[in-house]
């Protein structure tokens, strides 16, 4: 159980039900995970959900690299409700099964395509290291050019926080028993 009671929707107060119910109208057509902890902090949600929401749908990069990235984070902080949620939306996105197998595993995944190993280098870096070397960053810039450069690091940005709320909280997997991630 999540350190934190899911509110029901009829319990909400009105600043809570007015930001769930445009989520819920919006491109996620669903209200789980950190939205049930972050709904704790009205404005909080409402700032956030809106950062995610451009991040997720709106930014430079297309699906498959932003749930590249996306799993990524979730593998580095082992979040398993992240990844849960997102690992149909890479598949779906055309990320290739392999390469999502790898990420999981804590592999450096094979025979990535330039944009998937300039995302990889730069997301994995910056994770492990804090920084991004010249060269890393170098060859992103080349991909994904300045936006796309900026977006991904907002992307993987947002989805750390994301992975701590998910994590903090111990927001569970619905319906699941088993993590798909091993420690």
């Amino acid at each position: 159980m999540a350190r934190l009671p899911i509110i029901p929707v009829e319990d909400m107060t009105e600043s809570q039900r007015k930001i769930h119910d445009r989520i819920l109208s919006g491109k996620r057509a669903s209200f789980r995970g950190p939205f049930n902890i972050w709904v704790h902090s009205p404005g909080f949600l409402d700032v956030l959900e809106k950062v995610g929401a451009y991040l997720r749908y709106d930014s430079a990069l297309e699906p498959r690299l932003s749930e590249m990235a996306i799993l990524i984070t979730a593998r580095f902080w082992t979040a398993q409700f992240e990844w849960f949620a997102h690992e149909p939306h890479a598949l779906k996105g055309g990320l290739d099964p392999e390469i999502i197998s790898a990420i999981a595993e804590r592999r450096r995944p094979e025979n990535m395509k330039p944009d998937e190993e300039a995302l990889y280098n730069f997301c994995t870096e910056l994770h492990e290291t804090h920084f991004v070397s010249d060269a890393t960053y170098r060859v992103a810039f080349e991909q994904f050019g300045s936006q796309g450069v900026v977006d991904m690091t907002g992307l993987i940005g947002h989805y750390t926080m994301v992975s701590m709320t998910l994590n903090a909280f111990e927001v569970e997997i619905p319906g699941k028993k088993d993590f798909p991630l091993s420690n």
